[in-house]
């Protein structure tokens, strides 16, 4: 497949790596020195240094060709403009990145329909959306939904005193034979590695468990997890992601939103119904006292700045809110913060690569995650009459060794398959694997 992105920052950066562990044929188009940089020195893909709504650029690039233009630059304009022209070139399909939310309005002058662009992708909401699936899920560091929300990821992080510690796998689902899941990957210091029945699981580990949606509650009892009922939640940022947050809490919890600047507090308290909007420093500590934070079921921090992010948490961690979440942007961090206490937490580039793959996903392949801070890909797969897979039992077929089919959805049934276990055509089936076997794990289904 031919696909062209133009930005290389965080969300074109990482897209581009995604595509490229699948032999896509990339180009990747950067106007800014430093990025450009980066891309052409660390990713397996060409690189051109240049503006992506040049038109002579494009055709440089071989837009005439292409399968697929992704625009992700940090300017509204330069993207709708690129995946409009990239249109008119006989492009099949477009995505373009926004900040503005005003062009996700099907009411608009200028929206996805009216200018055939086939997906506006707006990262703050993707973002917010995140942070409120975490919310419900008040175990959970991570969330994730497959197969139509019936198959279900759940990322868990594993307390000192948890009761499935030291236990063999193999063992684990024999002393627990009525709860029906699956670890799929152990996220251990700074790697992480597909399990086999012989792995146990340590104090501070960060599992993924694989288990159907009907099942949720009864990982949350295994792993010795409470889970906190939440009725009162505090925001910090009232940016879009923290407006679009604190507009759907408010339907149903009581919300605070703590915001600096002055404008944007006036504008919050125009457009929130019921939230109470507080005008004010987030890491003031007297403030937040004053604002009740002890008695909050839950924290979350989504400002613009990381940093900001993660100190605030860690205050309203060290008060003892049960539940905290907080949007890490910046990849570097991502291998830390669970170290230092923060269990769940949203990456808006990363939520918003998993939102592209799966819209541009062909052939088996139907959807896709990337979970940060962790190298393994999370996929949904459909095989086909002749699949390979579907020819022999799983433990006969020659899987590869760092990839493990965690659950198979069957006539609206989900189950957990074991060595016997007979893939058929139409199964909905979804495994996990490390980046460099995608490739090799999707022929088993073509």
């Amino acid at each position: 497949m031919n696909i062209i992105i133009i930005g290389a920052g965080d969300i074109g950066y990482h897209l581009a790596k995604m595509l490229s562990y699948e032999k896509h044929d990339i180009m990747l188009i950067e106007k800014e020195q430093d990025r450009y940089t980066r891309a052409s020195e660390t990713l397996d893909a060409r690189v051109i240094h240049g503006s992506g709504t040049s038109f002579t650029l494009l055709e440089s690039a071989g837009v005439e060709k292409a399968d697929l233009v992704v625009a992700v630059t940090d300017s509204d304009e330069t993207n709708l403009l690129a995946a409009i022209a990239a249109k008119q070139y006989g492009v099949e399909r477009t995505v373009a990145r926004v900040k503005n939310r005003e062009f996700l309005r099907t009411d608009a002058p200028i929206n996805a329909q009216k200018f055939n662009i086939d997906l506006i992708i707006h990262p703050e909401s993707v973002a917010a959306q995140g942070a409120v699936r975490l919310l419900r899920q008040g175990a959970a560091t991570d969330f994730i939904e497959f197969a139509k929300g019936k198959i279900i990821v759940m990322g868990i992080q594993l307390d000192r005193d948890n009761p499935i510690l030291n236990i063999p796998l193999s063992e684990l689902s024999k002393r627990y034979p009525e709860f029906i899941f699956r670890v799929i990957a152990i996220h251990r210091k700074d790697t992480t590695k597909i399990p086999r029945g012989n792995d146990f699981l340590i104090h501070n580990d960060r599992i993924f468990v694989i288990v159907a949606r009907e099942n949720v509650q009864d990982v949350v009892r295994i792993t010795g997890k409470e889970d906190v009922k939440i009725e009162d939640v505090m925001i910090l940022g009232g940016g879009q992601t923290g407006y679009i947050i604190a507009h759907e809490l408010e339907k149903e919890y009581n919300v605070k939103i703590i915001e600096s600047n002055v404008e944007k507090s006036y504008d919050l308290a125009e457009k929130l119904k019921r939230a109470l909007v507080i005008k004010g420093d987030g890491l003031d500590l007297d403030l937040l006292a004053m604002e009740g934070i002890v008695d909050m079921d839950a924290f979350i921090a989504v400002t613009g700045d990381d940093e900001t992010n993660i100190v605030s948490c860690l205050m309203a961690k060290h008060l003892k809110v049960p539940r905290i979440i907080a949007l890490i942007n910046r990849t570097d961090y991502w291998s830390i913060i669970p170290t230092i206490g923060i269990n769940a937490y949203v990456s808006k580039q990363l939520l918003t690569v998993n939102s592209i793959l799966k819209f541009i996903r062909r052939g088996a392949i139907v959807n896709v995650a990337s979970i940060p801070g962790i190298a393994a890909e999370v996929i949904e797969l459909i095989p086909k009459k002749a699949s390979k897979i579907t020819r022999k039992p799983l433990r006969e077929i020659g899987f590869p060794s760092s990839a493990i089919v965690g659950a198979v959805m069957r006539d609206d049934q989900v189950f957990i398959p074991v060595g016997d276990t007979q893939v058929k055509a139409g199964d909905k089936v979804v495994l996990v694997s490390l980046p460099a076997d995608i490739h090799e794990v999707e022929e088993f289904f073509n």
